[in-house]
Formats: C-alpha cells, sequence, structure tokens
C-alpha cells in the first residue's frame, strides 16, 4: 500500500513514543497531521507557533525519557517558533520541532514562505537538517532525536519539503530505524570522583546548589541520599527545583546569599556560574569549587572548578556516596547545616509581617502566601510566568515534588505560562494545574485561553495586576527619574473579563481575603479559569530585584 511522507513522519514519531504534537495549522505541514490520524498520535492546535514549541518544551520536562515535538508550517511558521526554540535551548530541554519548506523543486524559485529555516536554527539547535527525500524521512527524524537527547540536551529542528512530504512510496521501500529517547548512561570517572570527595572532606561550611542537569539525569533519588548522609546545606534553582523533597532539613532558601558567601567548599550540582550567581563572584574566593555536569563543555564557565566531575549525575552522587560511606571519618555537616538554618529563621521572621500583609492593593507576597495555602493539600503543577511575580513566589511557594514548577527560565521568555500549562494538562490529566501571572506576561500567550476552552482542558491561572512591567521599571526610575518612565506601564486590564469571553471562567479580587475562596471557585468550575488580583505597584524601590547586571 503507497502511503506519503506524512505517515511515514508519523510512523516514526510514534516509534519515538510521542503521543501528541503541537502546532499551528499550516499548509505545508498538512501531511503530517493526516499521518497523525493514522498513527493516533494526537494533535494539539494552538494559536500562535511560539506556544506549539514552549508546550513541547513542557511535555519534555513532564515525561522523563520522551521528547516533545512541535510541528511549524514555513516561513512565519518557523520564525514566530524561534522564541520557544531558543527558551529550551537555554533551558536543555530535548525537542524535535519540525519545519515545513516550499516544494524542493521549486527551491530558490521563491515559492510561498521559502526562506532559509536551518540557517536561522542552527545557533540555537544541538542539529538542524532538511530532508530531501520521502524515503529517509524516518532516519532523518531519528537522527534528530538522537541529537536532542544526547550528552547536554537541547532541541533538534528538520525541516521537510512540501513535496517530500507529500511524496508516495510503498511501505517496503522505506527503512524504519530504531529511536531511542534516552542515551547511553555515561559514568562519570572514579579519579574524578575521588578528586571532589577529598575537597569536600576538608569542608567545614560546604554548601551545594542542585540544578537543571540534575533533572535531565534523572538524580533527584540519589542527590536526595547524598544530602540526607552527609547534611549538607542546599538550595535549588533552575529545573533543579523539586529534585529535593520538601521537609528534608538540608533544604533551604532565604539563607542562601547568607550561606555562599560563607562557604569554603561550593558544590555545582548541574548548576552553571551564571548571572544567577554573579558569575561565580558570589562564592567567596578562596573557596573550593566542586563542579558536576553532563558535559565537560559545562565545566569551569566563569570560574575555573577545583573538581570536575563529568558524566550522568545519578551516577556521580551514587558514586560520592560510595567514596563517602568507604571514609575513615564520616562526613557530616549537620553541625553547619544547623547554624544555615538558625539564619534562615532569622530571615524568615523579617519576612512573615509582607506574607501576611492586610494591605489594599494586596502585597505581591500576601498573594503568594494565599496561593502557598491553597495549594498546601492538593496535587497541582505550578508553572510561573512574569518577572517579579515569578521571583516572589519562588520564594514562598514549595515546590512538592519533581516536575511540579516550571519558569521561564535562564532566557527569561515571558509568555510560556499557558503554553506549558497545555502540555502539563495533557501530560498529567490527573493532576491540577495552576498558573502564577503578572500581568505583562499574561499578554504574550493569554489567548491560548481559547486553546484549553476547545480541548477541555481544565487550566487555572492567577494573575497579579500591578499595571506595570515592574521588572524593567524599577531601574528606569532608578537611572532616569520617576518623570522618565516610558514603555513600562500597563492598565488594570479586567484580564478575567477576557477568558470569560472565550467560555473560560473569571474572578476578580481587590482585597487579600478574596484571593482563597476565588481559586477555590476557579478550581470547582471545571472550565480553564482566571482568577484577577490587583496588586500594589513596586516602582519606586530602584535597583533592587533587577537581574540585568
Amino acid at each position: 500500500m503507497a502511503v506519503h511522507g506524512g505517515r511515514l513522519a508519523a510512523r516514526a514519531l510514534k516509534q519515538a513514543g510521542v503521543e501528541c504534537i503541537f502546532t499551528l495549522s499550516g499548509g505545508h505541514v498538512m501531511a503530517i497531521y493526516d499521518g497523525c490520524l493514522d498513527e493516533g498520535i494526537k494533535v494539539v492546535d494552538v494559536r500562535h507557533e511560539q506556544a506549539a514549541v514552549h508546550a513541547a518544551d513542557a511535555w519534555s520536562r513532564l515525561n522523563p525519557g520522551k521528547i516533545g515535538c512541535a510541528v511549524l508550517t514555513a516561513g512565519p511558521g518557523v520564525t514566530d517558533g524561534v522564541t520557544g526554540v531558543a527558551n529550551a535551548w537555554r533551558a536543555n530541554s530535548p525537542i524535535l520541532v519540525i519545519g515545513g519548506q516550499g516544494p524542493f523543486n521549486n527551491l530558490r524559485r521563491g515559492s510561498l514562505q521559502e526562506m532559509d529555516h536551518v540557517a536561522v536554527m542552527k545557533p540555537i539547535t544541538k542539529w538542524a537538517d532538511t530532508c530531501y527525500d520521502t524515503a529517509r524521512i524516518p532516519d532523518y527524524i531519528e537522527m534528530a532525536i538522537r541529537h536532542a537527547v544526547s550528552g547536554n540536551p537541547g532541541p533538534a529542528f528538520l525541516e521537510i519539503p512540501m513535496d517530500v512530504l507529500g511524496g508516495e512510496l510503498e511501505w517496503d521501500q522505506v527503512r524504519m530505524p530504531t529511536i531511542r529517547t534516552e542515551p547511553p548512561l555515561m559514568v562519570p570517572a572514579q579519579a574524578d570522583i575521588d578528586a571532589a570527595m577529598d575537597i569536600l572532606a576538608t569542608a567545614e561550611r560546604p554548601v551545594m546548589m542542585v540544578g537543571t542537569s540534575v533533572k535531565w539525569s534523572n538524580a533527584s533519588g540519589a542527590v536526595q541520599k547524598f544530602i540526607e548522609q552527609v547534611h549538607i546545606p542546599t538550595f535549588v534553582n533552575g529545573m533543579g527545583r523539586g529534585a529535593v523533597k520538601p521537609g528534608t532539613p538540608e533544604l533551604l532558601n532565604r539563607a542562601r546569599k547568607a550561606a555562599i558567601t560563607q562557604c569554603d567548599v561550593f558544590i555545582c550540582a548541574g548548576v552553571l556560574l551564571d548571572f544567577r550567581l554573579g558569575y561565580g563572584a558570589t562564592i567567596p574566593a578562596d573557596a573550593k569549587i566542586i563542579q558536576l555536569d553532563i558535559e565537560n563543555e559545562l565545566i569551569g564557565t566563569n570560574r575555573s572548578a577545583d573538581a570536575a566531575v563529568v558524566g550522568n549525575l545519578a551516577s556521580a552522587f551514587d558514586a560520592m556516596l560510595e567514596s563517602a560511606n568507604g571514609r575513615a571519618k564520616a562526613l557530616d555537616y549537620s553541625g553547619w547545616r544547623d547554624t544555615v538554618i538558625a539564619t534562615e529563621a532569622e530571615l524568615e521572621k523579617a519576612f512573615v509581617a509582607q506574607l501576611d500583609s492586610d494591605e489594599v492593593p494586596i502585597d505581591p507576597l500576601r498573594l503568594c502566601r494565599e496561593i502557598r495555602d491553597f495549594v498546601a493539600d492538593k496535587d497541582v503543577i505550578l508553572i510561573g510566568d512574569g518577572g517579579d511575580i515569578v521571583a516572589q513566589a519562588s520564594k514562598v511557594l514549595p515546590v512538592p515534588e519533581e516536575n511540579c514548577w516550571m519558569d521561564p527560565g535562564p532566557l527569561g521568555t515571558l509568555g510560556v505560562g499557558m503554553p506549558f500549562a497545555l502540555a502539563a494538562q495533557l501530560a498529567k490529566p490527573e493532576k491540577r494545574v495552576l498558573i502564577i501571572y503578572g500581568d505583562g506576561a499574561f499578554g504574550l500567550n493569554g489567548f491560548e485561553y481559547d486553546t484549553a476552552v476547545r480541548f477541555n482542558l481544565p487550566i487555572v491561572g492567577i494573575v497579579g495586576v500591578d499595571a506595570a512591567w515592574g521588572q524593567m521599571a524599577r531601574p528606569q526610575v532608578d537611572v532616569y527619574g520617576y518623570d522618565r518612565l516610558v514603555a513600562t506601564k500597563l492598565n488594570y486590564t479586567r484580564y478575567d473579563k477576557i477568558v470569560e469571553a472565550m467560555g473560560g471562567y473569571g474572578e476578580y479580587c481587590e482585597r487579600p481575603e478574596e484571593i482563597g475562596p476565588a481559586l477555590e471557585r476557579a478550581f470547582a468550575s471545571g472550565k480553564p479559569a482566571l482568577v484577577n488580583v490587583v496588586m500594589r505597584q513596586d516602582i519606586d524601590t530602584g535597583m533592587k530585584g533587577s537581574t540585568y547586571m
């Protein structure tokens, strides 16, 4: 039986474990949609291609060992998806993006939406190429996925011209390759483990930061065992949030700066010394650095490591624990941990007044506390979408388990909220999904509420409305003066009414005591819902909180 290239692509995706694709309708890629119908792959059509790629990114984050897939039509379809690809690139998310192209037989003749997509995508992908032969579509999909998931993971881009997708072949003319979505386990060298543990054994005040590569190594269990045995004060960032169980005494939050500036050994577990750690300057100059990561190219950026452990982080922590158990003197930093816990408690006291504030307009931290109290006993995936609001939420909201928190990440890409939520609700229908929005971020992909309504996904969002791009307005006021505010003000828009107009459920809150009951009703509605909260505007606090340094 003759089949077209779209069916071959769908069969290869099916063999790779792809359960759904995210897309926005386009003529160049319709053959793939047709193939997905035959192969039982769900087609989720969104309202902007950026959202399609963000959703594929979230699918990979939420489904270890699987790959998210976005299918984009040619020209503006692909360029609209570039931001999503760039975000996945910085987040190391293994995704496959398939882009359409004008017919191969009209290449360079100026067909509709023709452009050099591969050149655009190469700098922000691990692999980007074009398939010009219908019979080789499965081969190219396998190559793309293999590159995406190997080593330090990231996005892959495959362009397939329209006539290549439409070409017909018999099944026996096509080789269907084996597609692996999990890379081989790269075990760190024992000599490197020994060097790291020798340094740690000399420490009196060690601190560990757990980050994104711990997630991509599926290392949370091994990290947890190591922390519980040696009692090292631990902080999390990036996709490391949730990798350490809430309630673990060593898992700390507010004392991060105090602990790091006093440490004598700093363990970077899947963490880059980027702007979030002052490019390494936050760590004392005389402190030793132990860096663990998936690939050697990630080691030593901005500051050299005194010991480098390269390979799968689960294997690394298992080996480190075995080394700790084999030492004559047990490694136990519980005394130092207790000192940091005391600092944490003092800082928490200073924080409580804002968490309990009855101020109107509502204090942003009181908003976050209300969210924290509401989700405390619920099985919820939390998604942060914004600047200030995400920073505030990260100070207040505990992450109940791995893969239960997602945010814009180091690229700072606003607009991820509903796209991430779409993937989360589809991938984990047994859980509820809550998006925490800033009002600026809502404006970027808020129209994806229409997608949630069409697919009957009861996602709930809560938007803190302060009518400003606060993270930009503060430094603008500090540098140029309050009378020079420009391009940083918004309106007190009723975003809840926008969601209602699309067929969802809306709530409006002006007082802090209204937030909890409004969230309760939003979750009970069974519809995509948005709670609109009027929040205090913090513009005149200067550069405090700026991430632009």
